[in-house]
């Protein structure tokens, strides 16, 4: 073959030498792009030569969109790539956080706070296996995970995005790259990129660096910490992922000691790049150029010379492409960005995607669309809750514990904002990107489940908003109500307060001075627990935002296995108390690692 970099037997280093040097300055800024699929059309991936694509959260085909859809999308975009002069193939991206999270239909498991809980890195590889195959079915070849932030403050709104406040929990829980990515052979090279074949999917290890550790939990704000704290708290997870191939790293939006991290040469390149020895390519979050400057996307020359100057190797731009491919190919033909930069980001990118595959295998795999959502793959979600699920009460009297709940009761009462939501129970990044209320997709609610396992002479009455009036003439022998937080991302999500919303401190209060009350809390955090409401309720279960597999929650309550989570992060009494982690005699709610059994 006269083309080296199409011989699929060619040592990669080769291949990418060989494209490289075959590459006009135009292709090589292009494949340094990645656009919206709303703004991409085949004419724009073939004139522009465009690198990579991506759905930002709830970007899809079309409404209710299934993951057949989503191929017959990407492979007509691939296909525009493969025309090009070089061929290049496209990589399409996707925020893959939990399960396949924008595609109907698919698996979607607990959000990482809930599997930070469960200390199980070996089910974390398994779901990242699960999640790889259901991306690959829908023609995605590139996840945006894991994120391995550790969240020190409950206040922040990605803190259902962190694994636990603790170092050591989050490291573990790196066992998704393996899942997502495959297992690297003995001797693998720390830094190296690593994809097994066409069952796995591209992982992406961020925010770096220290997106957890921002001052009062402000999404997008400032750590600051001495290099050493960094090192040793928020860097050390990137570490075990770079361990395992990892083959991108997402730059955080956040600052250190006041400099934006998308700037910043020395944690970039310095320190990822040269240090630690990272040979894949790192990729700017959503808009983040446009986000350096007041007001937002103002001054954009100046954010693509500093951010690309620092080392960030893709721009997801995502939508004013065409500005951005122009402002950059000034700044290169005046000098201010080197050709030396420039190969060194196009060579990243390259050896990604020959270590990929997508060369030799540019289309989506149909083979895998049977698997999406399918009952194994479900059944694995469903193990993944019930081990997620921490116990902070069980009775009033240690002697005469509520849980676990009789099947066989006469009458129950099923009640509370949770019980029967599925977009609730999914929380944010979850068919669309902030989330949403009711039946968002296949899955099965608390209230389902519950009706599945209780005996068929049990009377079950579901109240979303019990009154006073409910009771009168009932006799109910026990209530589960289901409370917590609406869907919500990023700096939607962040909230000084922590109170339960939707009332649902005094719903639950209502029913537990009638009933004996399990509470069932569907959060992304630790949330203000009054006394008085704890002093009352019989049982208080923390189901984090399980997903679509409610049938774990009842796997538990009802005793057919015993309860294994345990807190990724301290339970606070009060918001004055934050961030408390770092306090010494803090005197917690509950302390970190706190779980009972039953």
């Amino acid at each position: 073959m006269e083309c080296i970099y199409k011989d699929p037997n060619a040592p990669i280093e080769a291949r990418v030498k060989d494209l490289l040097s075959r590459m006009t300055l135009l292709e090589k800024i292009g494949q340094m792009t990645q656009i919206e699929r709303s703004v991409a059309t085949p004419a724009a991936i073939k004139d522009r030569f465009i690198g990579s694509l991506l759905s930002g959260g709830g970007s899809k085909p079309f409404e209710n969109a299934k993951s057949a859809d989503w191929a017959d999308m990407i492979d007509g975009f691939q296909k525009a790539a493969l025309e090009t002069r070089l061929g290049i193939p496209i990589i399409y991206g996707i925020d893959a956080v939990h399960g396949n999270n924008n595609v109907y239909g698919a698996t979607i498991f607990p959000h990482n706070i809930g599997l930070g809980a469960t200390r199980d890195a070996d089910l974390v590889r398994k779901i990242g296996e699960v999640t790889a195959l259901e991306v690959r079915a829908g023609g995605a070849h590139y996840a945006f995970a894991p994120c391995v932030a550790v969240s020190r403050d409950p206040r922040w709104g990605r803190c259902y995005e962190s694994y636990s406040e603790n170092t050591e929990i989050v490291r573990k829980m790196t066992s998704l790259v393996t899942g997502l990515q495959g297992q690297p052979p003995e001797g693998h090279p720390i830094g190296y990129p690593f994809l097994a074949g066409r069952k796995n999917v591209l992982g992406s290890a961020k925010h770096f660096v220290g997106d957890g550790g921002t001052e009062h939990g402000t999404n997008e704000g400032n750590t600051i910490a001495s290099y050493d704290d960094l090192e040793r708290i928020h860097m050390a997870p990137y570490l075990d992922c770079l361990a395992q191939g990892v083959c991108t790293v997402m730059a955080s939006y956040s600052s250190w000691n006041g400099k934006r991290m998308h700037t910043n040469d020395f944690l970039l390149t310095e320190v990822l790049k040269n240090k630690l020895g990272f040979k894949g390519f790192v990729i700017s979050d959503w808009e983040a150029l446009d986000r350096l400057y007041a007001p937002h996307g103002s001054n954009y020359r100046e954010a693509i010379l500093s951010t690309v100057n620092a080392g960030i190797d893709m721009v997801m731009v995502p939508f004013r492409f065409e500005l951005f491919l122009d402002e950059f190919l000034s700044l290169v033909e005046s000098g201010e960005i080197s050709m030396a930069r420039i190969d060194d980001a196009v060579e990243r990118i390259l050896r990604v995607k020959f270590i990929a595959g997508v060369f030799e295998d540019p289309l989506s795999d149909r083979s895998l669309l049977d698997l999406v959502g399918c009952k194994a793959h479900r059944e694995l979600a469903r193990e993944a809750v019930r081990k997620s699920l921490v116990l902070l009460k069980n009775g009033k009297d240690p002697k005469r514990p509520l849980l676990p709940l009789d099947k066989k009761a006469k009458r129950i009462l099923v009640a509370g904002t949770h019980a029967d939501n599925l977009g609730y129970q999914c929380g944010g990044w979850t068919i669309t990107w902030e989330g949403t209320t009711g039946r968002i997709t296949e899955g099965t609610t608390i209230l389902d489940a519950i009706k599945e396992v209780m005996d068929d002479k049990t009377e079950v009455i579901y109240e979303l908003n019990p009154t006073p009036e409910t009771f009168s003439g009932q006799d109910f022998s026990f209530a589960v109500v289901a409370v917590g937080e609406g869907p919500y991302v990023e700096t939607g999500g962040d909230d000084p307060e922590l109170k339960i919303p939707f009332n649902g401190s005094e719903l639950a209060s209502l029913v537990a001075d009638r009933v004996p009350t399990l509470m069932i809390l569907v959060t992304g955090r630790p949330l203000v627990l009054e006394p008085s409401l704890l002093e009352k309720l019989d049982g208080l279960v923390v189901a984090w935002l399980p997903g679509t597999e409610g049938r774990g929650i009842t796997d538990v309550i009802f005793g057919d296995y015993a309860f294994h989570g345990r807190l990724p992060m301290t339970w606070f009494r009060s918001v004055d108390q934050l961030p408390i982690h770092a306090r010494e005699n803090s005197d917690p709610l509950f302390p970190y690692d706190f779980g009972l059994t039953c």
